[in-house]
Protein backbone atom coordinates (compact mmCIF):
# COMPACT_ATOMS: atom_id res chain seq x y z
CA UNK A 1 0.00 0.00 0.00
CA UNK A 2 2.90 2.34 0.73
CA UNK A 3 4.26 1.66 -2.75
CA UNK A 4 0.83 2.33 -4.25
CA UNK A 5 0.68 5.69 -2.45
CA UNK A 6 4.05 6.68 -3.93
CA UNK A 7 2.72 6.07 -7.44
CA UNK A 8 -0.93 7.07 -7.17
CA UNK A 9 -1.06 9.43 -4.20
CA UNK A 10 -3.76 9.57 -1.56
CA UNK A 11 -6.74 7.81 -3.14
CA UNK A 12 -9.22 9.39 -0.77
CA UNK A 13 -8.12 12.92 -1.67
CA UNK A 14 -7.20 12.40 -5.30
CA UNK A 15 -8.95 14.91 -7.50
CA UNK A 16 -8.83 16.05 -11.05
CA UNK A 17 -6.00 18.57 -11.33
CA UNK A 18 -6.89 21.38 -13.69
CA UNK A 19 -4.31 22.90 -16.00
CA UNK A 20 -4.48 26.36 -17.53
CA UNK A 21 -3.70 27.79 -20.92
CA UNK A 22 -0.79 30.19 -20.44
CA UNK A 23 1.11 32.44 -22.80
CA UNK A 24 4.71 33.35 -23.42
CA UNK A 25 4.23 36.50 -21.34
CA UNK A 26 3.42 34.24 -18.39
CA UNK A 27 6.72 32.42 -18.87
CA UNK A 28 8.68 35.66 -18.83
CA UNK A 29 6.72 36.84 -15.78
CA UNK A 30 7.53 33.56 -14.01
CA UNK A 31 11.18 34.03 -14.91
CA UNK A 32 11.21 37.56 -13.48
CA UNK A 33 9.56 36.27 -10.31
CA UNK A 34 12.33 33.70 -10.13
CA UNK A 35 14.90 36.48 -10.43
CA UNK A 36 13.09 38.35 -7.64
CA UNK A 37 13.18 35.27 -5.38
CA UNK A 38 16.89 34.96 -6.04
CA UNK A 39 17.59 38.63 -5.37
CA UNK A 40 15.76 38.75 -2.04
CA UNK A 41 18.12 36.36 -0.25
CA UNK A 42 20.89 35.41 -2.66
CA UNK A 43 23.29 34.23 0.06
CA UNK A 44 21.42 31.02 0.81
CA UNK A 45 20.89 30.39 -2.90
CA UNK A 46 24.61 30.64 -3.61
CA UNK A 47 25.24 28.29 -0.69
CA UNK A 48 22.80 25.74 -2.07
CA UNK A 49 23.99 25.86 -5.65
CA UNK A 50 27.72 26.21 -5.19
CA UNK A 51 27.91 22.43 -5.37
CA UNK A 52 26.68 22.39 -8.96
CA UNK A 53 29.48 24.46 -10.56
CA UNK A 54 31.96 22.51 -8.41
CA UNK A 55 30.52 19.27 -9.73
CA UNK A 56 30.75 20.69 -13.24
CA UNK A 57 34.43 21.52 -12.79
CA UNK A 58 35.01 18.05 -11.35
CA UNK A 59 33.31 16.44 -14.34
CA UNK A 60 35.43 18.51 -16.71
CA UNK A 61 38.61 17.46 -14.88
CA UNK A 62 37.51 13.84 -14.77
CA UNK A 63 36.79 13.73 -18.47
CA UNK A 64 40.00 15.56 -19.38
CA UNK A 65 41.58 12.15 -19.75
CA UNK A 66 41.42 10.95 -23.33
CA UNK A 67 39.29 7.91 -22.47
CA UNK A 68 36.36 9.92 -21.16
CA UNK A 69 36.85 13.10 -23.20
CA UNK A 70 33.98 12.33 -25.64
CA UNK A 71 31.59 12.26 -22.67
CA UNK A 72 32.36 15.83 -21.55
CA UNK A 73 29.57 17.48 -23.56
CA UNK A 74 26.96 14.78 -22.75
CA UNK A 75 27.77 15.17 -19.05
CA UNK A 76 27.47 18.96 -19.12
CA UNK A 77 24.30 18.96 -21.21
CA UNK A 78 22.89 16.30 -18.88
CA UNK A 79 22.42 19.04 -16.28
CA UNK A 80 19.23 19.92 -18.16
CA UNK A 81 17.89 16.41 -17.55
CA UNK A 82 18.56 16.17 -13.80
CA UNK A 83 18.11 19.88 -13.06
CA UNK A 84 14.40 19.66 -12.12
CA UNK A 85 15.23 17.17 -9.37
CA UNK A 86 18.31 19.08 -8.19
CA UNK A 87 16.19 22.21 -7.69
CA UNK A 88 13.64 20.67 -5.29
CA UNK A 89 14.95 22.69 -2.35
CA UNK A 90 14.53 25.90 -4.35
CA UNK A 91 10.87 25.12 -5.06
CA UNK A 92 10.36 24.81 -1.31
CA UNK A 93 11.93 28.22 -0.68
CA UNK A 94 9.72 29.85 -3.32
CA UNK A 95 6.68 28.09 -1.86
CA UNK A 96 7.45 29.38 1.62
CA UNK A 97 8.12 32.91 0.42
CA UNK A 98 4.86 32.95 -1.54
CA UNK A 99 3.00 31.83 1.60
CA UNK A 100 4.61 34.57 3.69
CA UNK A 101 6.67 32.09 5.71
CA UNK A 102 10.32 32.22 6.69
CA UNK A 103 12.31 31.42 3.54
CA UNK A 104 15.85 31.21 4.91
CA UNK A 105 18.20 28.71 3.28
CA UNK A 106 17.87 26.03 5.97
CA UNK A 107 14.25 25.47 4.97
CA UNK A 108 15.39 24.12 1.61
CA UNK A 109 16.50 20.98 3.43
CA UNK A 110 13.07 20.48 4.99
CA UNK A 111 12.12 18.67 1.80
CA UNK A 112 13.59 15.60 3.47
CA UNK A 113 10.66 15.72 5.93
CA UNK A 114 8.02 16.08 3.22
CA UNK A 115 5.44 13.26 3.05
CA UNK A 116 5.95 13.41 -0.72
CA UNK A 117 9.65 12.50 -0.41
CA UNK A 118 9.17 8.89 -1.69
CA UNK A 119 7.25 10.18 -4.73
CA UNK A 120 9.89 12.88 -5.32
CA UNK A 121 12.57 10.18 -5.13
CA UNK A 122 10.62 8.00 -7.59
CA UNK A 123 10.46 10.78 -10.20
CA UNK A 124 14.09 11.64 -9.46
CA UNK A 125 15.09 8.05 -10.20
CA UNK A 126 13.22 8.34 -13.49
CA UNK A 127 15.26 11.41 -14.41
CA UNK A 128 18.50 9.78 -13.32
CA UNK A 129 17.66 6.78 -15.50
CA UNK A 130 17.02 9.15 -18.41
CA UNK A 131 20.39 10.80 -17.73
CA UNK A 132 22.21 7.44 -17.78
CA UNK A 133 20.38 6.43 -20.96
CA UNK A 134 21.50 9.70 -22.57
CA UNK A 135 25.15 9.07 -21.63
CA UNK A 136 25.05 5.50 -22.96
CA UNK A 137 23.36 6.63 -26.17
CA UNK A 138 25.90 9.43 -26.68
CA UNK A 139 28.81 7.06 -26.05
CA UNK A 140 27.41 4.43 -28.43
CA UNK A 141 26.80 6.98 -31.18
CA UNK A 142 30.34 8.36 -30.81
CA UNK A 143 31.87 4.88 -31.02
CA UNK A 144 29.84 4.07 -34.11
CA UNK A 145 31.36 7.09 -35.84
CA UNK A 146 34.90 7.10 -34.45
CA UNK A 147 35.43 3.58 -33.17
CA UNK A 148 36.18 2.34 -29.65
CA UNK A 149 39.69 3.81 -29.45
CA UNK A 150 39.98 6.99 -27.31
CA UNK A 151 41.23 10.24 -28.89
CA UNK A 152 45.00 10.52 -29.11
CA UNK A 153 44.94 13.99 -27.53
CA UNK A 154 42.63 16.87 -26.79
CA UNK A 155 43.77 18.76 -29.89
CA UNK A 156 43.20 15.76 -32.16
CA UNK A 157 39.78 15.25 -30.61
CA UNK A 158 38.81 18.88 -31.29
CA UNK A 159 40.12 18.60 -34.84
CA UNK A 160 38.14 15.41 -35.45
CA UNK A 161 34.95 17.02 -34.20
CA UNK A 162 35.12 20.34 -36.04
CA UNK A 163 37.18 19.57 -39.14
CA UNK A 164 35.75 16.28 -40.40
CA UNK A 165 32.47 15.16 -41.90
CA UNK A 166 31.84 12.56 -39.23
CA UNK A 167 32.57 15.18 -36.58
CA UNK A 168 29.80 17.38 -37.92
CA UNK A 169 27.55 14.34 -38.17
CA UNK A 170 28.20 13.81 -34.46
CA UNK A 171 27.39 17.45 -33.68
CA UNK A 172 24.17 17.59 -35.70
CA UNK A 173 22.81 14.14 -34.91
CA UNK A 174 24.02 14.31 -31.31
CA UNK A 175 22.06 17.51 -30.75
CA UNK A 176 19.02 15.92 -32.39
CA UNK A 177 19.23 12.90 -30.09
CA UNK A 178 19.79 15.15 -27.07
CA UNK A 179 16.74 17.16 -28.09
CA UNK A 180 14.60 14.02 -27.85
CA UNK A 181 15.85 13.32 -24.32
CA UNK A 182 15.27 16.96 -23.33
CA UNK A 183 11.70 16.87 -24.65
CA UNK A 184 11.00 13.71 -22.64
CA UNK A 185 12.35 15.35 -19.48
CA UNK A 186 10.34 18.53 -20.11
CA UNK A 187 7.10 16.72 -20.82
CA UNK A 188 7.32 14.45 -17.79
CA UNK A 189 8.66 16.81 -15.12
CA UNK A 190 8.00 20.44 -16.08
CA UNK A 191 5.67 20.86 -13.05
CA UNK A 192 6.03 17.43 -11.43
CA UNK A 193 8.28 18.30 -8.49
CA UNK A 194 6.52 21.56 -7.50
CA UNK A 195 3.20 19.70 -7.67
CA UNK A 196 4.49 16.92 -5.41
CA UNK A 197 5.64 19.50 -2.85
CA UNK A 198 2.35 21.38 -3.00
CA UNK A 199 -0.28 18.63 -3.21
CA UNK A 200 -0.83 15.11 -1.91
CA UNK A 201 -0.48 13.36 -5.26
CA UNK A 202 1.66 10.47 -6.41
CA UNK A 203 4.42 10.20 -8.98
CA UNK A 204 2.04 9.07 -11.73
CA UNK A 205 -0.31 12.02 -11.26
CA UNK A 206 2.61 14.48 -11.13
CA UNK A 207 4.04 13.16 -14.39
CA UNK A 208 0.61 12.99 -16.01
CA UNK A 209 -0.13 16.59 -15.03
CA UNK A 210 3.20 17.72 -16.50
CA UNK A 211 2.32 16.04 -19.78
CA UNK A 212 -1.11 17.71 -19.79
CA UNK A 213 0.49 21.11 -19.19
CA UNK A 214 2.79 20.60 -22.18
CA UNK A 215 -0.05 19.24 -24.32
CA UNK A 216 -2.20 22.29 -23.56
CA UNK A 217 0.66 24.79 -23.98
CA UNK A 218 3.03 23.31 -26.60
CA UNK A 219 4.45 26.59 -27.92
CA UNK A 220 4.74 28.19 -24.50
CA UNK A 221 6.47 25.14 -23.03
CA UNK A 222 8.78 24.98 -26.07
CA UNK A 223 9.81 28.57 -25.37
CA UNK A 224 10.37 27.70 -21.72
CA UNK A 225 12.50 24.70 -22.66
CA UNK A 226 14.54 26.85 -25.06
CA UNK A 227 15.07 29.46 -22.33
CA UNK A 228 16.29 26.78 -19.94
CA UNK A 229 18.69 25.32 -22.51
CA UNK A 230 20.14 28.71 -23.50
CA UNK A 231 20.59 29.84 -19.90
CA UNK A 232 22.28 26.56 -18.94
CA UNK A 233 24.69 26.97 -21.84
CA UNK A 234 25.45 30.55 -20.81
CA UNK A 235 25.91 29.49 -17.19
CA UNK A 236 28.29 26.69 -18.19
CA UNK A 237 30.60 28.82 -20.31
CA UNK A 238 32.69 30.55 -17.59
CA UNK A 239 33.97 27.27 -16.10
CA UNK A 240 30.44 26.46 -14.90
CA UNK A 241 30.54 29.30 -12.35
CA UNK A 242 27.49 30.94 -13.92
CA UNK A 243 25.40 27.94 -12.88
CA UNK A 244 25.50 29.29 -9.30
CA UNK A 245 23.17 32.05 -10.56
CA UNK A 246 21.39 30.37 -13.46
CA UNK A 247 20.29 27.22 -11.60
CA UNK A 248 18.60 28.95 -8.66
CA UNK A 249 16.82 31.44 -10.90
CA UNK A 250 15.50 28.63 -13.08
CA UNK A 251 14.51 26.65 -9.99
CA UNK A 252 12.53 29.52 -8.53
CA UNK A 253 11.02 30.35 -11.93
CA UNK A 254 9.86 26.74 -12.31
CA UNK A 255 7.79 27.09 -9.15
CA UNK A 256 6.06 30.15 -10.62
CA UNK A 257 5.52 28.36 -13.96
CA UNK A 258 3.77 25.65 -11.95
CA UNK A 259 1.59 28.22 -10.18
CA UNK A 260 0.54 29.73 -13.49
CA UNK A 261 -0.05 26.46 -15.33
CA UNK A 262 -1.80 24.37 -12.65
CA UNK A 263 -5.08 25.40 -11.08
CA UNK A 264 -5.21 25.52 -7.26
CA UNK A 265 -7.20 22.77 -5.50
CA UNK A 266 -10.90 23.30 -5.10
CA UNK A 267 -12.20 24.09 -1.65
CA UNK A 268 -14.90 21.58 -0.83
CA UNK A 269 -17.62 22.61 1.60
CA UNK A 270 -18.73 19.99 4.09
Amino acid sequence: MAGFHVIAGASDTLEHIGVRKIGISDIFDAFMRGVDDFMVKPSHIVFLCLIYPLVGVFLAAWTSGNNALPLLFPLVSGFALIGPFAAVGLYEISRRREAGMDASWRHAFEVRNSPALPSIAAVGILLFGLFIAWLLTAQTFYQQLFGPEPPASVSSFINEIFATGRGWTLIIMGHAIGFVFAVIALCTTVVAFPLLLDRDVGAYEAIHTSMRVVWKNPITMAVWGLMVAVLLIIGSLPLFAGLAVVLPILGHATWHVYRKAVEPPLTVSR
